[in-house]
């Protein structure tokens, strides 16, 4: 394990011989260190819309339209009832933001990516930001005990199962999935690779006499899954319903069940947890309904550099953390509660005939979070100068809402854990609970959607197809001379190997790899995240610097996935 260097903040803690910090010492210290302010809003209350929202999708030569736009902005499945795929034929902003506030997508760091050796940047990638040299968590023991925000507690120590360890040997409650990462900035060619790993209540775990069990932790964590997919999901081995009182197969009698049906006429009135959040359910303490995790509900999302595999020739997920983020699930709401939020801003600008949009308001703070108006709240860590990480500003945070806060394209407000990957066989290359860092991405076979009524659609295809480049500042070089031909049609014999291997696409090279990794080092330098936290080395080339009111994208018709 590599030592971590110590920030301003580091040092104030060794040097505090008879008293840790208070909140404010500790906030105060962040701001000094790095130039920063964690309640002042420094460039834009609206930075929760992206900075891939600017995207030029119309080539000034040729005219033709690209759209990415469609793979956020589309018509929700209930219960997300937002339709937002409007988004993809105009360029709806608030008035304030018109002018890109993010202005490090235009900054040139290539003389500043050179002066960096490839040899240095592996060893800062390689570097945890997360564990100190005893194993123990580095930025739970640097946050004050008055912390009222989440102080992480996972150890990355799983098992065959994707269940997290303890140094004590004690579960975590964290369990790791592995998930068909989500179309455009999350693939690992763009800059980060990732992780996310969920948490349910501890009564999820507990038998129906009080004791921890890891199969109804397991059963449950399934159930989750089936409801929030709103779809029959496989079981790796029989379960005996009796032991539970659960019909899971939907079958009207209580025997060995490989699956978990999900069926709309007869799953609210027969399906239930099980153990004690089963009887938790009956009294009205939790609830159970399709599309929509129980409360109390948990993800933790590590954001992290590329790092090299000079053995499997490939790209891994490194040490190094450039965000960790957390959301939870605090409270309920009914599907006439989340139809009524989607519709609440359009009736606000009906009421006061304001075609232009506002700018929204987020409730809550950098300590315990945003909340996103639909139940959740999510909060983040990110790098200080010397790389260890702090705990995110309230304007750094906003820019976490656009994404998971009133698009088409989450699932209660998630994107990862509805991406599941779904195979039964725990030695198999897409068995869905495992980490990264035990199986990758190679061999996994390219996700199926449906788009406009076509169903069966591969996922990834379709978007080169739409997109033609693997993200959505159309600047990814790489993955179009490799995926594209000199005039811009799809390589059909690429196209056929991505059907089998998703990695073709996903991973990047090591030269692309590194250079990124470069690219977002300098930013780090910089504590510029609010300009923009793309990992650009050159200027971006097609994006908007300012955008006109009501502007159309020049997209004819906007592309709905089913």
């Amino acid at each position: 394990m590599k030592r971590i260097p110590l920030s301003l903040v580091s040092l104030l803690l060794v040097s505090s011989a008879y008293a840790s910090p208070t909140k404010a010492e500790y906030i105060q210290s962040l701001e000094r260190a790095n130039h920063i302010h964690y309640q002042r809003i420094d460039n834009e209350r609206a930075a929760y819309i992206t900075s891939m929202c600017y995207t030029q999708v119309e080539d000034n030569q040729t005219h033709r339209t690209f759209n990415p736009c469609y793979s956020c902005h589309t018509k929700g499945k209930t219960p997300n009832y937002t339709n937002d795929s409007d988004l993809q034929l105009e360029y709806n902003f608030p008035m304030e933001i018109l002018k890109n506030p993010y202005t490090n997508l235009f900054k040139d760091r290539r003389a500043a990516v050179a002066e960096i050796s490839d040899a240095a940047i592996l060893k800062y990638v390689r570097g945890s930001n997360y564990f100190k040299d005893d194993g123990s968590i580095a930025l739970a023991s640097m946050l004050p005990k008055d912390w009222r925000g989440y102080r992480p507690d996972c150890y990355y120590h799983f098992d065959a199962q994707g269940f997290d360890y303890d140094p004590q040997g004690a579960l975590t409650g964290w369990r790791a999935f592995r998930y068909y990462p989500f179309l455009g900035t999350f693939w690992p060619t763009n800059g980060s690779t990732d992780d996310v790993l969920i948490r349910l209540p501890k009564l999820f775990g507990a038998t129906m006499d009080g004791h921890f069990d890891t199969e109804t932790y397991a059963l449950n964590l399934s159930i989750v899954e089936a409801v929030v997919k709103q779809k029959t999901i496989p079981l790796s081995h029989a379960i005996d319903e009796a032991q539970y009182g659960v019909d899971l197969n939907q079958n009207g009698q209580l025997d060995r069940a490989k699956r978990i049906v999900f069926s709309d006429k007869n799953f609210f009135r027969n399906m239930s947890y099980v153990g004690q959040a089963k009887a938790a359910l009956q009294r009205g303490q939790i609830h159970l309904a399709g599309g929509l995790y129980p409360e109390g509900t948990e993800f933790l999302h590590s954001v992290r550099y590329l790092d090299w595999d000079d053995h499997t020739g490939s790209v891994t997920m490194a040490a190094r953390m450039k965000e960790l983020r957390y959301a939870r699930k605090t409270e309920w709401q009914t599907y006439s509660d989340l139809d009524r939020g989607a519709k609440s801003e359009l009736w606000e600008s009906e009421v006061n005939q304001q075609s232009q949009t506002q700018a929204e308001i987020w409730q809550g703070n950098y300590e315990e979070g945003l909340q996103t108006g639909t139940g959740w709240v999510y909060q983040g860590f990110i790098e200080d100068k010397q790389g260890v990480l702090r705990p995110q500003t309230h304007e750094e945070t906003i820019n976490c809402m656009g994404c998971h806060a009133g698009v088409g394209a989450t699932t209660d407000s998630t994107y990862a854990f509805p991406r599941k990957l779904e195979g039964t066989d725990p030695h198999g290359v897409e068995y869905g609970w495992n980490h990264w860092s035990q199986k990758g991405l190679k061999g996994v076979h390219e996700p199926k959607a449906s788009y406009l009524g076509h169903p069966h659609v591969y996922e990834y295809s379709f978007y080169l197809r739409q997109n033609h480049s693997g993200n959505e500042f159309r600047d990814n070089d790489e993955v179009q001379r490799t995926f594209f031909d000199a005039n811009g049609t799809l390589k059909t014999g690429m196209i056929s190997r991505l059907h089998d291997d998703i990695s073709l696409l996903l991973l990047p090279s090591k030269k692309r790899a590194l250079g990124l990794d470069k690219g977002y080092k300098v930013m780090v330098g910089e504590q510029s995240f609010i300009y923009g936290r793309d990992a650009n080395v050159a200027p971006m080339s097609h994006v908007f610097k300012t955008i006109k009111r009501g502007q159309p994208t020049h997209i004819r018709t906007p592309i709905v996935q089913e």
